[in-house]
């Protein structure tokens, strides 16, 4: 067998012979041989492919109880693995990226920038569908707080329910920094987290997904976690801003599954987060004049294709007319499960105007 030197195997490999001791002591990657008498280590030339591995997985961040689980793998199934990693990185990175502008923008406010200001005008419905029995389902609309949740489990509806309200205090709350917005709505998370639990007593069986979004005057936080989704259109084009936490969008992320393929797999519906089971997604969102915000349950997103819902979205003109006929697209789809939408638009504040209109259910 051909052997290498501990400073030839890293000059090859490109990993400090430091590096490579403490990966020894980690048994992340041993040496082929030790000196019994030097404590010197060898290496095979075989192993440089395999410490090349371990040298570019540090560079990509990847922890290192992680690295040993991939190099253990499989190529096909390490491949898989590295791409679930970096899809969950770049979903970070974006957060950070939106917060990271925020605050740039926040420390360097223009003032010649455009101060016209803003509100919302908005609508929220919730139907039971065509085949459900009952209505588990919790959409909310106010001047600052816009929520869908979506409830699963014998106690679903009270769950959802508890979730929107423990949120609604948002509403009520006069001044909203936009540099603490943030804080604000974790902690608010957090609070309707303990109000799900209390309500079914820290049964298992019920969950609820829960996406909201609070307005403070000039842009939106938004809190997701679960399978409903928020959307944005802006200037005809339609962005969905929020990523669905199912084993479904996993295996999409991986390349396991196109999206085509996602839309009729048997376990669309299995989530991977919901309420109390996981960290939720927080980030902010300009906001501009013009745009119409979306939230809907999956009820919505399942049965009609993004394509359909911006179609829809942009022909009426009304919060309220968008919002029935986003309901009733559902129902003529078959409306196999309960469905909640909000629709919010961003418009100029007008002095004396008779303020926004608002359904809650």
């Amino acid at each position: 067998m051909d052997m290498l030197t501990i400073g030839a195997f890293a000059r090859a490999c490109r990993l400090s012979p430091k590096a490579l001791r403490l990966y020894d002591e980690l048994e992340l990657l041993r040496p082929a041989r030790v000196d019994p008498h030097t404590g010197y280590r060898y290496y095979a030339v075989g192993q440089l492919e395999q410490a090349r591995l371990v040298a570019w997985l540090r560079r990509l961040g990847m922890p290192l109880a992680r690295i040993r689980a991939v190099c253990a793998l499989e190529p096909a199934a390490a491949a898989r693995e590295i791409r679930a990693y970096w899809a969950r990185v770049e979903a970070e990175t974006a957060v950070r990226r939106d917060l990271a502008a925020f605050l740039v923008d926040h420390l360097t406010e223009d003032p010649r920038k455009d101060t016209t200001m803003l509100e919302l005008r908005y609508f929220a419905h919730s139907d039971r569908g065509l085949v459900r029995p009952a209505n588990q389902d919790t959409a909310y609309a106010g001047t600052r707080l816009l929520a869908v949740a979506d409830g699963c489990g014998p106690a679903g509806a009270l769950v959802s329910s508890a979730a929107v309200e423990a949120l609604r205090f948002l509403d009520d709350t006069e001044e909203l920094p936009a540099g603490g917005v943030l804080n604000l709505l974790e902690d608010a998370v957090q609070g309707a987290t303990e109000a799900v639990r209390d309500a079914t007593d820290g049964s298992d069986e019920n969950g609820t997904t829960l996406t909201a979004l609070l307005w403070t005057g000039s842009r939106l936080a938004l809190v997701h976690i679960g399978d409903s989704r928020a959307y944005l259109l802006r200037e005809g084009e339609l962005f969905r801003i929020t990523h669905d936490h199912t084993v479904v969008q996993s295996m999409i992320d991986e390349g396991r599954l196109t999206e085509e393929e996602a839309a009729a797999h048997p376990q669309r519906a299995l989530l991977l987060k919901a309420l109390g089971t996981g960290t939720p997604d927080l980030r902010l969102q300009d906001a501009s004049r013009g745009d119409r915000y979306l939230l809907c349950s999956d009820g919505l997103s399942g049965v009609v294709s993004d394509d359909r819902i911006r179609e829809l979205l942009g022909s009426v003109a009304a919060p309220d007319e968008a919002v029935r006929t986003l309901v009733a697209e559902a129902n003529s789809a078959g409306g196999p499960d309960n469905v909640s939408c909000v629709v919010a638009d961003v418009v100029e504040l007008v002095d004396g105007a008779e303020g926004v209109e608002a359904a809650a259910g």
